[in-house]
């Protein structure tokens, strides 16, 4: 039960850092383009590949710990409903270029955001 509430309450802590990583992006780039959710999932993705990596490969995190942190902060972190949201709106609003871009973005650049974070966690 403990590990239970851990994990609600580290989700918590998640949804608020997703919101104010995702209201600073769009004030910081403006509002024409989903930013706020490339920039939570590209840090989501960099998060859970370090914190991932930390767990299995290095065994310096806590299986404990690590599950916390990866179900429980990253998602509520993470937005990856909120992308499919802003892709389809894009699409359907005809701007299919910044749906292009936006797919693109977000699919290479959180691959890429997670292999940097697991070779940080190789290295740190």
């Amino acid at each position: 039960m403990q590990k239970l509430i851990l994990i609600g309450v580290a989700g918590g802590a998640g949804t608020l850092a997703r919101y104010g990583v995702a209201t600073l992006a769009q004030r910081l780039f403006g509002a024409g383009f989903p930013w706020g959710t490339v920039c939570v999932n590209l840090i989501g993705a960099f998060l859970f590949g370090l914190v991932f990596t930390l767990w299995r490969e290095r065994g310096t995190l806590d299986p404990e710990a690590a599950s916390i942190l990866l179900i429980g902060v990253m998602g509520g972190f993470t937005t990856f409903s909120s992308y499919v949201n802003d892709l389809v709106g894009l699409a359907r609003g005809a701007r299919l270029a910044a749906a292009g871009f936006d797919f693109v973005l977000q699919n290479v650049g959180g691959v890429a955001g997670f292999l940097a974070g697991a070779a940080l966690g190789r290295h740190a």
